[in-house]
């Protein structure tokens, strides 16, 4: 009876034994599970940032655009704006700051340094500065466009700063177009969202530059700019448009109608090198319901001056704002 007793304790604590490696084996199962799930998240991000997509063919850079382009200044033009905003025509002034630089496409930044997967982009910063009554309107967007046009731009962003709050809009170019933005209005907040590729609004303006005869025409889809959309409180999304380019007298007028928001914008620029922006219209419904009506926005070039500003903040530079009518 006592060795029964004995073989039937030896057996639960094998039991006992057994259910303990079998335990400390599934948790450390799991642990390896989860580790390797982070290996490959973070290969997976990593993959993501330097994932090397198939492009069409570089379009060649002539003599001239690397002797205009690369001399190490930026190209900084004023325009005499009038912008429609709440109903009213508002003046103030408009800039156009273009520069090339190293981009790198994966991090989608400026590059600080030299690295072979740089791109070559040509920035667009666009600047406007106007007043709705007693309060100011700054708004800025940038777009960097590879100068060997064979793709999107690789990222454009807005910010809008007034009284009452400032937004923050950034579109990626990436397997499809990765959209965030940030406001202080509660039915925009913080977003983010994915839309299929099509032709962007923000980066025509700098297409105009490097080859205004690629330019999209006729019926397509385009994503209108970004401070549209911030301006009207729409969600980002591409819109059937039509498009045009003429010529009369040495300027080129490029044209985009969207007949389902009811808006058309026209840009001028010079039909030959450096093809530079003369000035752009921009008509749209104003205004909801019996209250809507149809505005004109509208800029006029100024002054154009070639120089490398990031270098120029000294005060005895502040003439220079003279020479541009700032």
């Amino acid at each position: 009876m006592a060795n029964f007793d004995k073989t039937q304790k030896m057996k639960k604590w094998i039991r006992l034994e057994l259910l303990v490696i079998a335990f400390t084996l599934i948790v450390s199962i799991l642990e390896s599970c989860k580790e390797n799930k982070a290996v490959v998240s973070d290969e997976l991000a990593l993959n993501n940032e330097n994932k090397v997509t198939t492009l069409p063919s570089k379009t060649p850079i002539s003599k001239a655009f690397k002797d205009y382009w690369y001399a190490g200044e930026a190209e900084i033009t004023s325009y005499e704006l009038k912008q429609a905003r709440y109903g009213e025509i508002r003046e103030g002034k408009a800039v156009l700051i273009y520069v090339t630089e190293p981009f790198l496409p994966g991090k989608q930044v400026k590059a600080d340094g030299n690295n072979p997967d740089n791109v070559s982009v040509l920035k667009l910063n666009a600047t406007k500065n106007y007043l709705t009554g007693i309060y100011p309107y700054s708004i800025m967007s940038s777009t960097f466009y590879p100068v060997h046009d064979n793709q999107h731009a690789i990222k454009t962003s807005l910010s809008v700063q007034e009284w009452c709050g400032h937004v923050y809009t950034q579109l990626n170019n990436r397997d499809e177009f990765e959209y965030t933005a940030h406001s202080y209005f509660e039915s925009e907040a913080d977003e983010t969202n994915m839309l299929p590729k099509a032709h962007l609004e923000n980066e025509i303006w700098n297409k105009i530059r490097i080859n205004p005869q690629g330019l999209p025409i006729g019926t397509l889809k385009m994503i209108p700019s970004l401070e549209f959309f911030r301006t009207k409180h729409l969600d980002v999304k591409a819109f059937q448009a039509t498009a045009s380019l003429n010529s009369d007298n040495g300027i080129s007028t490029y044209t985009i109608n969207y007949n389902d928001v009811k808006r058309k914008l026209t840009i001028n620029f010079s039909e030959q090198f450096p093809h530079e922006i003369q000035g752009w219209t921009e008509t749209f419904q104003s205004g909801y319901g019996a209250n809507t009506k149809t505005m004109i926005s509208s800029a006029k070039k100024l002054k154009r001056i070639n120089t490398a500003y990031w270098g120029q903040n000294s005060n005895k530079y502040l003439h220079l704002r003279d020479s541009l009518s700032l």
